[in-house]
């Protein structure tokens, strides 16, 4: 339940264990400084033109290794090295690589940081405007890790034109929910969107970058030759066949029981006393401040993982513990969507989750690894085919 991970299809698997690992292709389709490319061509182009489809936009790299790899090169291709930019702290929600001081990020680009609101824990888009009127960055980024509600990209928007700044988009952890508009979408407003592909988009581990046509060059001169060098053919072919995938009814419906399964768990688990922070989700995840259970975020992590329920231990807003404890815990539900669990097994899960957290009894705990293992045996995980 690990709000990052999901299963992809056997058709994704395979496409990855390809022989397409085997390739060389440093470049781009027919414009390759390897001989022999001309498959890799037609697979790169097909995975460009379907992300171009499932997102609306002008342009795509699908060459970027991670997430973490497109925010690199993103940044590259709008800013120079020491220049300033705006996004939300790694403490509030955000991710290393939105500027923190561990990161190369941080050490490249003057970043600054906005917050959430400590009343309510929702961003506050008034600071981040004032931040943006007295830095003056020349990119503000809008994404996160660990917020679980959603973005107004519109007002982001409106903000960094008001400063001149370039919008970079981080979804990461929505794009699946973007691709099947369950999530409000930041094209039309983000000059820049960078993501994972193995989130919500339920493709193989690697990134991407969608533009505008006008930074296209920009972007894949940031990717190749500016932070990478041979693209991975075997995982792009993955993400020609995931895109694909998103393309259909199958696809959407599956990130709309996502969301809603979010609904029905945060429910439970606030229905059983567990505090939700900003008072519930409407996303994938649900982040839970356990303090009140006099529990921190490695206990409950440890905890749920001996009825084999496997969670993060996740910093709160404004949290007074260490990040390697913690005053929380970040659950999703991608997973166990792409299971099949539906609104019953989601109210079992968040009971099983309430029951163990609150008694932290071993006959409780022994008992919910038993329906545990009824439930995943039950709903078996997709894409794995046992010979």
């Amino acid at each position: 339940m690990i709000a990052s991970e999901n299963y992809t299809s056997q058709a994704v698997m395979e496409a990855v264990g390809s022989v397409l690992t085997n390739k060389y292709a440093e470049g781009y389709p027919k414009a390759r400084y390897y001989g022999g490319c001309e498959n890799s061509d037609i697979v790169e182009q097909l995975a460009i033109d379907r992300a171009i489809k499932l997102f609306k936009v002008d342009h795509a790299n699908v060459q970027p290794h991670s997430g973490s790899q497109a925010n690199l090169a993103a940044y590259n291709a709008l800013m120079n090295v020491g220049d300033k930019a705006l996004a939300l702290g790694l403490d509030h929600g955000g991710h290393l690589t939105h500027g923190h001081k561990v990161n190369i990020t941080g050490k490249l680009y003057n970043f600054s940081h906005y917050g959430v609101r400590q009343d309510d824990e929702l961003i506050d888009y008034d600071q981040m405007r004032d931040l943006a009127i007295n830095n003056k960055p020349q990119v503000i980024v809008i994404g996160t890790t660990a917020y679980p509600r959603n973005l107004d990209f519109q007002r982001a928007k409106q903000i960094a034109d008001e400063v001149g700044a370039f919008l970079l988009a981080d979804i990461a952890h929505i794009s699946g929910l973007v691709a099947a508009n369950v999530h409000p979408s930041p094209v039309g407003f983000a000059d820049v969107i960078t993501m994972s592909t193995h989130k919500t988009l339920r493709g193989p581990r690697g990134g991407m970058i969608l533009c505008n046509a006008n930074i296209a060059k920009k972007i894949d001169k940031a990717v190749f030759p500016g932070s990478q060098g041979g693209p991975l053919m075997h995982v792009i072919a993955g993400k020609a066949v995931a895109y694909q995938e998103a393309s259909t009814e199958e696809f959407i419906n599956l990130q709309k029981n996502t969301v809603s399964n979010a609904k029905v768990l945060s429910e439970k688990l606030q229905n059983g006393g567990l505090r939700l922070v900003s008072g519930g989700t409407d996303n994938h995840l649900i982040l839970v401040d356990v303090t009140s259970l006099k529990l921190n975020g490695k206990d409950a992590e440890d905890l749920l993982a001996s009825c084999g329920i496997i969670v993060n231990k996740n910093a709160i807003p404004y949290d007074n513990l260490p990040p390697t404890i913690t005053s929380g815990i970040r659950i999703g539900t991608p997973a166990l969507t792409s299971r099949g669990f539906g609104h019953k097994e989601m109210e079992k899960v968040g009971e099983i989750i309430v029951n163990v957290l609150q008694s932290k009894d071993n006959m409780v705990i022994k008992n919910a690894l038993e329906t545990v293992i009824e439930l995943c045996k039950e709903f078996p995980a997709p894409g794995i085919v046992v010979r």
